[in-house]
Order: C-alpha cells, then structure tokens, then sequence
C-alpha cells in the first residue's frame, strides 16, 4: 500500500533569499565612489577655504578698521584707504610696479616664444635643451635671487667681470637708480620662462604640419611662416600667457625684497613690497590690508577678464 509524501515545508519564521541584483550592486558601488569622492573634495575644500579664502574676507575686514596686534580693533571707515593714497611711497609703489609689468611684458613675454620656436626648430638633443631651459624654475625662487644678488655685485659681481672681459663699460646694474627694475626683470624671465616655454612649444606641436608646407610651396619664408601661420594659430595661447604674466608680475616681491630691498631711492619698491612694509615694518595692519584690496581689485578684473576669454574659446555661451 503506497503512502503519500506530504510535499516539504518550509521552516517557520525564515523568509527566501533573493540573490542580489547586478543593477543594485552598481548603484551601491557607483554612490561608495561618489562618497569617497565627495570626502576628497571635502577636505580640500575645507584647506582652501581656511588658507585663502578666511584670510582674504578677513583683509577685507581688517582694510576698514585701525588694527594692531593685541588691541582692540576700532573702525575707522575709509581712513585706512586715504591715509595710504596721500603716502609718497603709493605712487612710486604703483608706478614701479606698471613699469615693471610693462618691461616683463616687453622682455619676459617675447623671449620665451622666440625660444620656443628656436627649440620647436630643432632636430637633435632637443630634450636636453628643454632640460636646459626649464631648469632656472626648479630652483627655489629665493635661492635665485641670491644667485643673482652676487651676480650684479657691481665691484666683483660676475656681470661686470664679462663687460671688463669683454672690454665694455661696467654697470651698476640693481645699485643704480636707472637700471635696478630692468635687472630685476631680466631676473624674474630668467626664473620663470621655462614654464612658459614648454607652453608654447605645446602650442606650437599642435600647429598641423600641413599648413607650414603651404607657406613653404607659396615661398613664404620663415619670418612670413611665423607671422601668417604660428601666430595665427597660437594667438590664444599667446593671450592667456599675457593675462596670467600681467597678473604674476604685478604681484612681485621676491625680487626687491631680497636683491634691492626696495631700492636705491625706492625705485624697486613695488605694490607687494610696500604691503609688507605697512604691515611688519609700520605695523599698520589696517593700511596694509587697504592696499590688498585695491591690489586684489585690480587682478580681480584681470582674472575676470582670463576666464571670460577661456569660456569663450570653450564655445560656453555664458
């Protein structure tokens, strides 16, 4: 006689399991990602704004208040801007600086593209000439100055040693009124070309080889190549270095603070060097953060302007 088997049971109080889905799998992995990456963001966020932007509210502050460390702060309105615009050091400050501006412009902006192109011309040890001309920028900005401080010593100094050499008339080079904002400028290219170097020859890497051959077959020669299809083809590389060496070289201090001191005769005094002066030799706080702000005026709208064209040539409507 058969008997019936009762079909199995499950066991009481357990509930099925459900294999995971590959999609829930992926949303839980993508969010892990975006979490980490949000941390990431988060920190340095946290460091910027601790850094940069509480010390920049915090002038802003300070421009409109008579500050001292240790005391009590006292607002004093648009004191602190007037005080610093009647200061004879103001004007030469301004003017240094503009003049400085305009001769790296003059200088420190065409030296870099005419070697970019000697370097793109090239065919052999081009990287060790690049190695060459990036050098002057691993080295640390106050050694530089140093370096050059000696180098423009106007009685033993290496500079005047190659004029007695060469049997040409020495120099007083950063000693002497006339001469020391150029010779800091001619420091300040030195430094900092080899970035700007390697820009361009990035820039012009990317020129198609195809359009040289036409100027060649057109019998264009290589100023005329130069001027009808490097430049062309560069000028938005050449107007973005422009702004951001008009923005750097208005805030240069390394230079006068070490080799000049803001000398002879305040003819190195920039706008920077006189911020330091009001704020670690005056210990006028207020006056010092007066002159930040219309410093920070005046790039702001360089600023503005550099990311403008970027957008612009980013095909961005905004």
């Amino acid at each position: 006689m058969k008997t019936l088997e009762s079909p199995p049971r499950e066991a009481v109080g357990t509930t099925p399991v459900q294999a995971p889905s590959p999609a829930g799998d992926r949303r839980r992995r993508r969010l892990a990602d975006q979490a980490r990456a949000y941390g990431f963001l988060l920190g340095g966020l946290v460091c910027f704004a601790l850094f940069s932007w509480y010390p920049a509210i915090r002038a802003v502050v300070i421009a409109f208040q008579k500050y001292t460390p240790g005391s009590e702060p006292e607002w004093v309105g648009t004191a602190n801007f007037t005080r610093v615009l009647h200061d004879p050091e103001f004007t030469a400050a301004w003017r240094n600086t503009l003049t400085f501006t305009l001769l790296a412009l003059l200088i420190g902006f065409a030296v870099p593209f005419v070697m970019a192109l000697v370097l793109n011309e090239l065919r052999h040890a081009r990287a060790f000439f690049r190695v060459v001309v990036y050098l002057p920028v691993m080295i640390p900005p106050v050694v530089s100055a140093l370096l050059w401080k000696w180098f423009y010593d106007p009685g033993a100094g290496l500079a005047n040693e190659v004029l007695r050499f060469v049997h040409l008339p020495t120099s007083n080079w950063s000693n002497g009124a006339d001469t020391a904002l150029v010779s800091l400028v001619i420091v300040a290219t030195w430094a900092n070309m080899g970035g700007t170097v390697l820009i361009y020859l990035a820039a012009l890497q990317s020129i198609p080889g195809e359009l040289y051959e036409a100027a060649e077959l057109d019998g264009a020669n290589l100023l005329q190549r130069v001027r009808h299809v490097t430049v062309p083809q560069t000028r938005f590389v050449i107007l973005m270095l422009m702004l951001l060496q008009i923005i750097a070289t208005m805030q240069v201090f390394t230079e006068p603070f070490v080799i000049t001191g803001g000398g002879p005769e305040n003819a190195t005094v920039t706008v920077l060097y006189l911020i330091y002066k009001y704020a670690f030799l005056y210990n006028d706080f207020g006056g010092a953060c007066a002159l930040s702000v219309m410093l920070l005026v005046l790039l702001g709208t360089f600023s503005a302007v550099y990311l403008r064209l970027t957008r612009s040539a980013e095909g961005d409507p905004a």
